[in-house]
């Protein structure tokens, strides 16, 4: 069966036309920060609407220039923000769309995951409306053209098993991308001290502190963590920033990191 899935949040998270979408992705990048170099095997990544994390994102997307035309495959770990369930879902969509056009999916990586057994398993539902993967997209065409996906969504599960199963089929050439905010809707001052101590626990490879942490996509940046240590990467803090920088509003904001790990 030959399935696509659709955008959506086209509109509503980022440029719902490809051309203005293109020239939003373009600016953001050209105003990121140089990239720390080639040794970049992952990264964690903000998943709001562009106007309010979109220049944290770029800061983490640009470190990863010196992968084009390099990478396998780029793997993408994110949170289920709507439906409630047990384990890591994969479904075999053939491609994503977006406004700038389809992404591949690795659909033998996504199988092979698929027979190591629980917590992988196959299931569409929480893939239809997610937004945590689709808004990495558009700035992965533009910095990564090519280069498919493996996306994966995370339900309630032990960030171990996720990642013991993820280092069976790690490759030297993939990368791993997992998608978190940080704290929500504390006034400002409140966030960053919350923040601070999250990333302090994430800059130490601290897995266990991650994943007790105020973060949506704790469980993935947690697994994200685990690969980290176990592969010997270090981590390194691209960027934060606040809501409040965008919106002006300091008293309910939502935090944003960009955190890259190197080998």
């Amino acid at each position: 069966m030959d399935l696509v899935r659709p955008p959506a949040v086209a509109g509503y998270f980022y440029p719902q036309e490809g051309r203005a979408l293109e020239q939003e992705v373009a600016r953001l990048l050209g105003e990121a920060a140089s990239p720390p170099g080639p040794r970049i095997r992952g990264l964690l990544l903000p998943h709001a609407g562009y106007r309010y994390s979109g220049r944290v994102a770029a800061k983490g997307f640009a470190a990863l220039l010196p992968w084009r035309g390099r990478a396998r495959r780029a793997i993408l770990l994110g949170p289920s923000h709507f439906l409630a369930f047990r384990g890591v879902a994969f479904y075999p969509y053939r491609a994503w769309a977006t406004p700038l056009g389809e992404v591949a999916v690795d659909l033998e990586g996504g199988r092979r995951l698929l027979r190591l057994g629980p917590p992988f398993r196959e299931y569409q539902e929480p893939f239809q409306e997610e937004h945590s993967l689709e808004v990495l997209l558009p700035f992965l065409q533009a910095v990564l053209p090519h280069t498919p996906i493996l996306p994966l969504l995370f339900g309630e599960v032990d960030p171990g098993e996720a990642a013991r199963g993820l280092l069976e089929t790690l490759g030297p050439e993939d990368l791993v991308l997992a998608s978190s905010d940080l704290s929500h809707y504390h006034p400002d001052p409140m966030a960053r001290t919350l923040d601070a101590k999250t990333l302090e626990r994430a800059l130490a490879l601290d897995a266990q502190g991650v994943a007790g942490a105020e973060a949506c996509g704790r469980l993935p940046w947690a697994t994200l963590t685990l690969l980290a240590r176990a592969q010997g990467w270090r981590a390194q803090l691209l960027a934060y920033a606040t809501s409040a920088e965008a919106s002006g509003d300091a008293g309910r904001v939502v935090g944003y990191a960009a955190v890259a790990y190197l080998a």
